[in-house]
């Protein structure tokens, strides 16, 4: 079966729009990713990642006897990361669903400690105009430690963007329970 080639033509403007979106630098840049398939849209500041990887499950080598919100450690080029499960940090309804072929992980740093939060699907990196944040109301006692607010994406559907704090994630007391 040959590739099409009209869907190239139609990713690359699509990769290219991406770019030229980036480019345009107006606020602040955050990693925007979902931590359950039809769940709440989160975002982290792009300053503090150190990157985003794709993995299968099986490269993260489980820990006995830890948190089950520790899905376990992760050899990363030679340095071993704990990684997380942030839905469960977060005291959100579902566990991430490691069945499947690979796992979205956002390598977090802070000082000299690096954290690998797995997430349920990224959606990429946008500028978001920090005077817009508000500060976020009615979230669940699991998640409201650790928000610096929420962003409005679509103010017609009450649709909105929950911005996280990895310094808060990552120095919390509930990695010691």
């Amino acid at each position: 079966m040959a590739d099409n080639p009209d869907s190239w033509a139609d990713d690359r403007e699509e990769q290219a729009a991406q770019v030229q979106s980036l480019e345009k630098r107006e606020g602040e840049l955050h990693l925007r990713f979902y931590l359950q398939p039809e769940g709440q849209e989160f975002a982290l500041a792009a300053e503090g990642i150190r990157e985003v990887i794709s993995i299968a499950p099986d490269r993260i080598t489980p820990i006995p006897n830890v948190s089950p919100v520790l899905l376990g450690a992760l050899n990363l080029r030679g340095r071993v990361i704990w990684v997380a499960d942030l839905a469960q940090f977060l005291d959100q309804s579902s566990i991430l669903d490691t069945d499947r072929p690979e796992i979205s992980i956002v390598a977090v740093e802070n000082q000299d400690m690096l954290l690998g939060l797995a997430v349920d699907r990224v959606v990429g990196m946008d500028w978001l105009d920090m005077s817009a944040v508000q500060m976020a109301s009615d979230f669940q006692d699991g998640v409201a430690p650790f928000l610096s607010g929420e962003w409005s994406t679509d103010a017609d559907r009450g649709c909105s963007l929950k911005l996280l704090n990895q310094t808060q994630i990552m120095q919390s007391a509930r990695w010691g329970a």
